[in-house]
């Protein structure tokens, strides 16, 4: 936790000038989610006064969590399904230390299988971390990867793993297809099935539409560039109670006014000044301007608020206006009342199980899942489903994931349903093949506007969370650098693999 604030004397320092009879602060920043939170965090540590504005009636946005009444009365926690807090999210872990200086609101888990639809089973715990031994061990690990299937993979465009570079592989790479890019490998199916297809669900985008540049920085981030393995922490209790709420108390320690169940409904720029348009929640004013904005939303939010703003048709507009959803996700939590086998990992990824790409056992992770499986002698099971083709039915997605259920886990097969929580949503960046070079970045042409989130685009390697956490705290390393602030320093996995940077 920081201490070293430093005092503001500067226009970003708040302070009333009259503009549009509203609330002024130094920094506006809309949506309450990571990336957010973080550019806020990053702001007020260093003495800049901020309004953090955020639709929903608590912080954390898409890592969020929010209330839910179950049949029997009791209220739980849902969140928007598992989140694994990789080792080299060194930006997250930092801003969680905030509340949890110690990260003691962490777990760590042994391993991280994956489960093929014939018996297969893949793990990750106990490999090498540097390259090239990390593939190496993971190539013994499969055994449809013998030496006879070996000879048929195109060696020279699998080295591209090894090779990654943030411009080269963006331009040898972004016009494929993930999917072209693998079948161009020519692995086995089964090793590919076990390898990449966990791995590339993983990020939402189904296979057919993803940019093979976007899969070989994922690639690099978590496994051959990733100095961490790929072992993962989980919350231990649920995220409101862990993060948010105490994370919403830091905020308003450091002074930051905290919107909650506020929308940002128009964004104007006019006299040097963004005035931002409330509607809801405890705001005192309607309107709050300031000299600098960060744009802290997920994709349709962001896109709806430029629609209503200044910056319709402009070339920073246009930029994000192109910015795509991709397939949706669902999300299914199940209060069983049998419990699941005592040695069954907490968390497994699966391949070739239609419509299930892994199975999280809440009762294994969090406290009060943990508490209700105790109290009823079951288990809550969360199924997710990634990359969903459009308009697949609920029905059709709730079948298949409960027979996956059913063949990986046989116990529960005679379980009955005591209660469920369903979601589907549709709120996850594309990564389209082409899409890189016009993909907008933290900084835009707009005056004082900058952006953070898991879409935007950023030279050092990230995604998911970990994107957008440093995003959050490039965007206000921006601002702070501008006002002759010290920014905040930052840490990263390589920026280049191993063969990329013998080629530099």
């Amino acid at each position: 936790m920081s201490g070293d604030r430093i005092a503001s004397g500067d226009g970003f320092a708040g302070g009333a000038n009259g503009t549009g009879g509203g609330e002024t602060s130094g920094v506006v920043v809309v949506g309450g989610g990571i990336a957010g939170v973080a550019a806020s965090v990053a702001l007020a540590e260093r003495g800049v006064a901020v309004t953090l504005v955020e639709r929903e009636g608590s912080l954390g946005g898409r890592a969020g969590a929010f209330p839910h009444k179950l049949a029997s009365g009791q209220t739980v926690e849902m969140e928007r399904g598992f989140h694994a807090f990789f080792r080299q999210y060194y930006t997250l872990r930092d801003l969680l230390r905030r509340v949890s200086p110690d990260l003691s609101i962490l777990r760590p888990l042994v391993d991280y299988p994956v489960l093929g639809p014939h018996g297969q089973r893949v793990s990750f715990t106990g490999l090498p971390r540097r390259t090239p031994w990390n593939i190496v061990g993971m190539m013994r690990r499969t055994p449809e990867l013998d030496l006879r299937a070996l000879r048929q993979v195109d060696v020279r465009r699998a080295m591209a793993m090894l090779a990654y570079h943030p411009r080269r592989t963006t331009d040898r790479f972004d016009h494929l297809s993930a999917a072209e890019y693998l079948d161009s490998l020519r692995f086995p199916p089964e090793a590919r099935r076990m390898l990449f297809e966990v791995f590339s669900h993983s990020f939402f985008n189904p296979e057919e539409d993803m940019s093979a540049a976007e899969l070989l920085l994922m690639f690099h981030f978590y496994f051959v560039g990733n100095p961490e393995g790929l072992i993962f922490d989980v919350v231990r209790a649920p995220f409101s109670r862990a993060i948010w709420e105490p994370m919403g108390d830091y905020l308003r320690s450091l002074g930051v006014s905290v919107l909650t169940g506020t929308s940002v409904v128009s964004l104007q720029r006019s006299e040097g000044q963004w005035h931002a348009e409330l509607s809801g929640g405890t705001a005192r004013a309607p309107v709050v301007t300031a000299p600098a904005v960060v744009l802290a939303l997920d994709v349709p939010g962001v896109r709806l608020l430029v629609e209503r703003s200044s910056l319709a048709g402009t070339a920073t507009g246009e930029a994000i206006r192109k910015v795509g959803v991709t397939n949706p996700f669902a999300v299914w939590r199940l209060y069983l009342d049998t419990p699941t086998a005592p040695h069954r990992a907490p968390f497994i990824g699966t391949a070739g199980h239609p419509l299930l790409d892994n199975i999280s056992l809440f009762h294994d992770i969090e406290d009060e899942s943990r508490e209700w499986a105790a109290r009823h002698g079951g288990s809550v099971v969360e199924l997710h489903a990634y990359a969903v083709p459009v308009g697949t039915d609920e029905a059709t997605i709730k079948r298949n994931m409960l027979a996956g259920l059913r063949r990986l886990y046989p116990e529960t097969r005679t379980a009955r349903v005591l209660d469920e929580i369903y979601l589907l949503r549709r709120d996850c960046p594309s990564f389209g093949p082409g899409e890189t070079a016009s993909r907008p970045g933290v900084l835009t042409a707009a005056p004082n506007l900058y952006l953070a989130g898991d879409y935007v685009r950023l030279n050092t390697p990230s995604a998911l969370m970990e994107r957008a956490a440093l995003s959050g705290f490039l965007a206000a390393n921006h601002i702070l650098e501008k006002q002759g602030r010290k920014p905040h320093a930052t840490t990263s996995i390589p920026s280049r693999g191993m063969l990329g940077a013998l080629a530099a």
